[in-house]
């Protein structure tokens, strides 16, 4: 589009030139015609000459470089400059020639040259002479030829500097705009709160940015609304099912229940546990989404992963499982930093779902280890000897309340709560959780998360 302009200008500006200076040898001409008729006289002898006196220095004789020529009526040539060199100036005279005012016109002439003629009827001494004068277009036309090369070699240049000065002015111009998307690809769930910097609120970028701090208060807002929901709809739920736990387990001390009572019972309580461990789950789901990226602790993983295997270990010899931990000492040192509280709860999880769904007489099996690359990394990996994860469900099992289809009878006690909180806790870490894809026998998760710091030894 600039280059389309630029040309246009080009072409406007040459024209307007070309006729300008066309303009100009007309007047010149005009002039020069006038000046003759006062030069022009007849001898003694009849003899048209032109006075020469008239110039005081003789580069100023304003016909040296002029072509004239004056004829009578009847055609015949009186006057004729020496540099036409004989040569007829326009040819024989035309009908009407001079008769109204300056007559232009473009002749050639036998060289091939092209002149700007003008004609014009003049009496002198009662002798009516037809006055030729002519520019040679020669001079103009070179002239002219140079001032288009200079436009055309100055197109380039002015619009590479015009390119490069537009890209520079919208590049200062998207800053503010950059700046708002790098800070808004920033903005997540956890950080709502934070705002887009508007430099000024009253151009379009200012207007635009206002919008998007608007919705995210509208989000920020919806977000605390449902949070508050999960927490209270949580906690109003426990007070009810505390109360039918208590009435359940009462029933079951009375001797004179029945069997089919217990049984009914029995289920109830099941049930009731089961429904309070998902309000559990809930309550950490809503903690672990108001939490930041990085938590207020720094902690040894080592000391975690030891504390869960000592809960957990409990209920693996309830189900004749064994609990392998597997940490070498010089790792004791590695140190991360987090909400210790929901990295305890995300890595139970996972050993947790290890053990229920291990069969009975197997080993579940959990590896620390940190790595030696420039970005220090802390890896716990959970292996057990279950019946695994189909490979097309090892991305769905972090999804909220997802059980998929277990080969042992589990799903039924499942929340399916337990591995997304501890994706959730995982990532806002800044670590990663997934399944091994390629592993054959059993299931095994690895967890990862930066080690920040590094505990000093004595």
């Amino acid at each position: 589009m600039l280059a389309a302009i630029l040309a246009t200008y080009l072409v406007v500006v040459f024209l307007f030139q070309y006729r300008i200076v066309a303009s100009q040898i007309y007047h010149d001409e005009v002039q020069d015609v006038e000046t003759v008729e006062g030069l022009l006289y007849f001898e003694s002898n009849g003899k048209l000459q032109l006075q020469q006196n008239y110039f005081s220095r003789p580069q100023s004789h304003l016909l040296i470089d002029r072509l004239m020529e004056v004829r009578d009526l009847s055609g015949a040539v009186l006057y004729r400059t020496p540099n036409l060199g004989g040569v007829s100036l326009g040819g024989s005279t035309m009908p009407g020639e001079g008769d109204s005012s300056f007559n232009q016109r473009i002749v050639r002439m036998p060289d091939g040259s092209h002149v700007s003629l003008i004609s014009h009827l003049h009496t002198l001494q009662g002798h009516v002479l037809l006055i030729r004068l002519g520019y040679s277009l020669v001079p103009f036309h070179q002239r002219m030829k140079q001032f288009l090369g200079i436009l055309l070699l100055a197109f380039p240049v002015a619009l590479i500097l015009a390119g490069i000065a537009g890209y520079q002015i919208a590049k200062r111009a998207f800053v503010p705009l950059e700046e708002m998307a790098r800070k808004a690809k920033q903005i997540t769930a956890s950080n709502l709160h934070d705002r887009l910097r508007i430099a000024d609120a009253n151009d379009e970028l200012g207007h635009m940015g206002q919008a998007f701090n608007e919705l995210l208060d509208r989000l920020e807002q919806a977000f605390q609304q449902l949070n508050s929901f999960t927490a209270d709809a949580a906690h109003e739920l426990r007070t009810p099912l505390a109360a039918i736990r208590a009435v359940g387990e009462v029933s079951l001390q009375q001797p004179a229940t029945s069997e089919r009572g217990k049984e009914a019972v029995v289920s109830m309580l099941e049930e009731a546990s089961r429904l309070d461990e998902t309000i559990s789950g809930l309550l950490l789901l809503a903690r672990a989404e108001r939490a930041g990226a990085v938590g207020p602790n720094r902690f040894s993983l080592v000391d975690v992963v030891h504390e869960v295997a000592e809960v957990l270990e409990v209920l693996a010899e309830e189900r004749r499982i064994r609990l392998v931990t597997s940490v070498r000492d010089e790792e004791h040192n590695a140190v991360v930093t987090g909400d210790r509280s929901l990295i305890r709860s995300a890595i139970m999880n996972v050993v947790h779902n290890a053990i229920k769904f291990s069969p009975v007489d197997s080993t579940v099996q959990i590896t620390y280890s940190v790595s030696d690359t420039a970005s220090r990394t802390i890896e716990v990996v959970v292996q057990d000897q279950g019946p695994g994860i189909p490979l097309a469900e090892v991305d769905a099992v972090f999804g909220r309340f997802y059980t998929g289809s277990s080969k042992n009878g589990h799903e039924s006690q499942s929340t399916g709560l337990g591995l997304s909180i501890a994706k959730l806790v995982v990532e806002r870490s800044g670590g990663e959780i997934r399944f091994d894809r390629h592993t054959q026998t059993g299931a095994r998760c690895v967890i990862r998360l930066p080690a920040h710091h590094l505990r000093e030894t004595s």
